[in-house]
């Protein structure tokens, strides 16, 4: 569990820098600074609302409070950006200008977060550990292929892989 801890605060402060640390010479592989301002805060809320509730989430699972568990990654689930209050112009605009590989990957990470609300209503501890890991994982490789402007050290860890 400790490395499950290292990982989620390291996660999660690397998603607070993203918002803190000024915009570098963007990559090919960076999305956000291409969305137009309206996207780009929608998508900015909805990663500091999957960052709140990660954060709720590893502290429900070291307490084994389920229905926490359920409730954040439920909420995770339903905070699809795709599912947001967009205009029909904004969808345009954001199937426009994301690459597909960055839609499949946040539809692969609000399905992870769909099973770990449905592991946390069984009771299954073990699974909710494997799929929260999953979803950490998927963020640190959506962030190192797709914002490499916010996570240049992600950019640099994948490429010496």
């Amino acid at each position: 569990m400790n490395q499950l801890k290292r990982c989620a605060a390291g996660v999660c402060l690397s998603t607070l820098a993203a918002f803190a640390v000024p915009a570098q010479q963007v990559q090919e592989t960076a999305v956000g600074s291409a969305l137009p301002a309206t996207l780009r805060a929608l998508l900015v809320e909805e990663m500091l609302a999957v960052l709140g509730a990660s954060q709720d989430i590893l502290d429900a699972l070291v307490r084994g409070q389920d229905g926490r568990v359920a409730d954040n990654a439920q909420s995770i689930h339903d905070s699809f950006i795709m599912e947001q209050r967009m205009t029909e112009a904004d969808r345009e605009a954001l199937e426009a200008t994301l690459p597909a590989a960055f839609l499949e990957r946040d539809r692969a990470f609000h399905e992870l977060s769909a099973g770990l609300a449905e592991a946390a209503r069984a009771g299954d501890a073990q699974r909710q550990r494997e799929l929260f890991s999953d979803m950490l994982d998927a963020c640190v490789d959506c962030h190192a292929a797709h914002a490499t402007d916010r996570f240049p050290e992600l950019a640099r860890a994948d490429a010496s892989r």
